[in-house]
């Protein structure tokens, strides 16, 4: 006979993204983030899909096109949490946003006894945060890896943060060719690293190991943000 698996008895989250208001970078931060609130049974960002870049193709949410006119993404957003939370579809709303527009819908849920988790960068205003039952900040890869190094250092060069950006968004598994960042940093930022001291960029990097991790040696060689 077969046995059915038990119910899950954790609190089923709807993850709501505003696509237009954080990037698509911030994607598996915003998913790790909302992770202990319980089962995210909903994953979905929004926009206009014409204009939302990198969350085109980003894993584990699905993107809801929103359409063109003036605030048709809040409008949607505000839309589809109140029928998820109200139908019945979630116990959890987690809204991943910087915008004050939502203040409203947080704060109507919450009079209704629904948990709301706001997950927002440091712009966000104090309003929206407090009109939440919790707030997340998300830090970009340049506050993490600054929050680690001493404090004189703290500070990112306008060279690293342009590194740590593409390692970031462009890198496999969190890793990144070496031998491919010579040509993306001239196309990008028309920089040759035989104009600085150390003349290659594995020893630019390896002349930073409070930024950067480096191996193995040869072809695959493959940069990594220190963590």
């Amino acid at each position: 006979m077969e046995i059915s698996p038990a119910p899950s008895t954790k609190p089923r989250v709807a993850l709501l993204i505003d696509g237009e208001n954080i990037g698509a970078s911030s994607a598996g931060r915003i998913i790790m983030k909302a992770l202990p609130y319980g089962e995210l049974t909903i994953r979905r960002v929004y926009g206009n899909s014409g204009r939302l870049g990198g969350w085109n193709t980003a894993p584990g949410v699905k993107l809801i096109h929103s359409g063109t006119g003036k605030n048709a993404t809040d409008l949607l957003m505000t839309v589809e949490a109140m029928s998820f939370i109200l139908g019945g579809q979630a116990d959890v709303l987690v809204l991943a946003t910087s915008d004050r527009d939502f203040v409203h819908l947080a704060t109507h849920l919450r009079e209704r006894s629904v948990q709301v988790i706001g997950i927002g960068e440091s712009k966000t205003p104090e309003v929206f945060r407090k009109s939440c039952s919790e707030f997340v900040e998300l830090r970009s890869a340049e506050a993490q890896i600054a929050a680690k190094v001493p404090k004189a250092d703290s500070d990112l060069s306008e060279l690293d943060s342009k590194i740590v950006t593409m390692v970031r968004d462009e890198g496999e598994d969190g890793a990144f060719l070496i031998g491919r960042l010579g040509g993306r940093m001239h196309a990008a930022h028309k920089i040759k690293i035989g104009e600085l001291p150390e003349k290659t960029w594995r020893a630019y990097l390896l002349a930073r190991p409070h930024l950067y991790e480096c191996g193995p040696r040869g072809p695959d060689a493959r940069v990594r943000l220190k963590t």
